[in-house]
This record gives structure tokens, C-alpha cells and sequence, in this order.
């Protein structure tokens, strides 16, 4: 346990209070708010009692895990989630066995109510949950017990939030996600992703420290900061969309000069989530930026509904591109600009209506 504050323990670690501060206002930036609002997210995140977080894992591979490991600003982000005090953590913890399930014990009666319940992977239901045991209790029934007795619950990645891959047909365990196998679970947020980036997992827990409450959500319980714009209107292929410069094939030309991967599968305009934004390994890039199409990985039942990964959608909601993406050419410009044009103002329209909503009913997490 911690015996001094972050503060200290920053500037043992040699991060300098510019350092710092230039991380608060990354975290501002990825949260919607001003560059005003850094020295706001510093104070809290420096002196307000931190939350306990028990983090479990289910039916998963562990990358969301993964993906903390090797967040972008390693050691701020680190000594933050530390600091909060990460009370179980079985792939980061020391303890293993009676002693590890000692200590889950103990973290949820010394805090009941009070701490912050992360799970990492889906739950399965068939055989009684016999497919996920842990300690001799189904991940099920841990789930239900941990969740219930939580202020809030964060799913982490897509299996936690929908199921996931586990979840795809035939889908033999009976995997369910943190919302199906536990209902009416309090403040419960879907961070999804296969795998959830670090930075919004962070962002989410410095939004919670400095307003004192969890961050408006979209139709699928997903922060609006992190899933509240398509990937297609921030790609930075977007240009080339409106232009009708499309890749043909891998490898080919238009593929050399980063031309839109749209006809290659990409499922950019069916996901939001902010990978152009924030992107990965320290920022440096992403998926689409790499050269690969987006695979919708952020979105409900992905693995059914966006296969085959390198066929683009024959359907997309609100964008209606398909019969005339093939033959698109010089003539067609205008049209492919106006059509991206009217996509995006939908778009603002839906995400404004649907903040509206949910202020009206409530889906904000208290």
C-alpha cells in the first residue's frame, strides 16, 4: 500500500510536474474537454481518495490486459491505476491460489459499495458455467456476487461488453456479456474493443476522479468520448472516400499512397469508437493507418455481423454507398462528397438526439 501520494510518487520516479501536467492535458483532449480543464484533472487526480479496482477475468484472452501492459504513457498511467489501488488482479498480482481468493474476499468486504468492479472476457451459462471455474465457483456466479455488491462496473473489451468472439455462433459455452449475465447491474459501462485501448480505460477512471461522476453514454452503454463519432468521419483515409480513390487490391498502387480501404472491407463507417484519435503504441499509429481496414471489432456481435473481415458491407445504417461505390470514378466525384457530406451531418444530428435521450432517461451513469 501506497504511504504517500501521487505527487511523491511522481517525482521519485523523476516525472516532472510539466511532464505531468502535458499528461493531464492528453487525457482533457481525449475526453472532449478544454485544454482549460487540465489543471482541474491534475488536482483531482493528485489529491481525491482514489476508488478500489478489482479487476476479473473470464472467458477471455487476456489482451485487454495486454493492452494496459503497454499503455501509452506507461508510467503515469500506471502509477495512476496504481494509485487507485488495484486490489486483484490475478494475471498482476502476486498472490495465486487460497491466498489470491483471500485476498478478493477481503477487498470486497472491507469496500462493499464503494469499489469498482473491471471484467475482462464473456461469461458462459451453459453447463451450469462449468466451462469458467475459478476457486470452485462458475465465473457466473462470481460475477454476480462481485458486480452486484460494486458503486460500478467497467466492461473492458468486446467480449465483457457483448460477448465477443466466445458469443459467435454456435457459440457452444452459452457466453454471455457483463449485461446479460448479470441484469440491472449498477453504473455499468461497456469500454468496448478487441482490445480496449489503455488510454480510454484511463481517460474513463480521470473523467470519474475529477467530475465525481461516470461520463454520458451512447445506445450501448459506451462513454460518448471514446464511441461517439464513426471511425470513417476521423479516418485520415477520408479525404481519399471523397475523392472515390479507392484501394482495388493489396499491395496495389492506390494501396502505396494510402487511398481509402472501404471496397477492401474496411468497416470504419459501421464502428465508432476514436482509434484515428487516439490510435495505438504510444500514438503512433492504427490499424487503417498501417494499411489494414478496420474489422469493427468495437461493435455488438462483430464477429457475425462484419465477416467476411475483407468484403466491405453490402448494408451500412445511414450510409448508403453500396451501389455505387464499384463503378465510382471522376464523373461520380461530386456525388461521393456530397454523399460523405450528408453522412456526416446525420451523424451529428443522431449522436445529438441520442445525447438528448439520454439525459431524458437516465442512460447517463450516476
Amino acid at each position: 500500500m501506497r504511504v504517500h501520494g501521487l505527487r511523491e510518487e511522481l517525482e521519485h520516479q523523476g516525472i516532472s510536474r510539466r511532464d505531468f501536467l502535458a499528461f493531464c492535458a492528453s487525457m482533457a483532449a481525449v475526453l472532449g474537454l478544454p485544454a482549460s480543464a487540465g489543471p482541474a484533472i491534475a488536482a483531482a487526480v493528485e489529491n481525491e481518495q482514489k476508488p478500489i479496482l478489482i479487476w476479473l477475468e473470464f472467458q477471455d484472452c487476456a489482451g485487454n490486459t495486454e493492452s494496459l501492459l503497454r499503455a501509452g504513457h506507461p508510467t503515469v498511467a500506471d502509477l495512476i491505476l496504481d494509485s487507485i489501488s488495484l486490489s486483484y488482479h490475478e494475471t498482476l498480482m502476486a498472490a495465486a491460489g487460497s491466498q489470491a481468493e483471500q485476498a478478493l474476499t477481503q477487498a470486497v468486504r472491507d469496500n462493499a459499495g464503494k469499489y469498482i468492479a473491471l471484467i475482462e472476457g464473456s461469461i458462459p451459462s451453459d453447463a451450469d458455467g462449468a466451462y469458467c471455474m475459478i476457486g470452485g465457483k462458475s465465473a457466473l456466479q462470481i460475477a454476480r456476487e462481485i458486480c452486484g455488491g460494486a458503486a460500478a462496473t467497467i466492461a473492458v473489451g468486446t467480449c465483457a461488453s457483448f460477448g465477443g468472439i466466445p458469443a459467435a455462433r454456435p457459440n457452444p459455452t452459452g457466453a454471455l456479456s457483463v449485461a446479460d449475465a448479470v441484469p440491472g447491474v449498477k453504473n455499468l459501462i461497456n469500454m468496448s474493443a478487441c482490445p480496449a485501448n489503455a488510454e480510454n480505460i484511463t481517460a474513463l477512471i480521470v473523467y470519474y476522479l475529477t467530475l465525481k461522476r461516470w461520463p454520458p453514454l451512447d445506445q450501448y452503454r459506451r462513454p460518448l468520448f471514446a464511441y461517439g463519432k464513426s471511425i470513417h468521419d476521423n479516418c485520415e483515409r477520408r479525404a481519399h472516400f471523397d475523392a472515390g480513390q479507392y484501394v482495388d487490391a493489396w499491395g496495389d498502387e492506390a494501396h502505396r499512397h494510402g487511398h481509402c480501404l472501404y471496397k477492401m472491407g474496411c468497416k470504419g463507417p459501421a464502428t465508432s469508437q476514436n482509434c484515428p484519435v487516439v490510435r495505438w503504441n504510444e500514438g503512433t499509429n492504427w490499424p487503417i493507418g498501417c494499411g489494414h481496414p478496420c474489422i469493427g471489432c468495437a461493435e455488438p456481435n462483430f464477429w457475425d455481423t462484419m465477416t467476411p473481415f475483407y468484403q466491405r458491407l453490402p448494408n451500412v445504417a445511414g450510409f448508403d454507398v453500396g451501389s455505387w461505390v464499384d463503378p465510382v470514378g471522376l464523373g461520380l466525384t461530386g456525388l461521393v462528397a456530397a454523399a460523405a457530406v450528408a453522412h456526416g451531418v446525420g451523424e451529428i444530428v443522431r449522436h445529438r438526439i441520442g445525447s438528448k435521450a439520454s439525459s431524458e432517461d437516465g442512460s447517463e451513469a450516476e
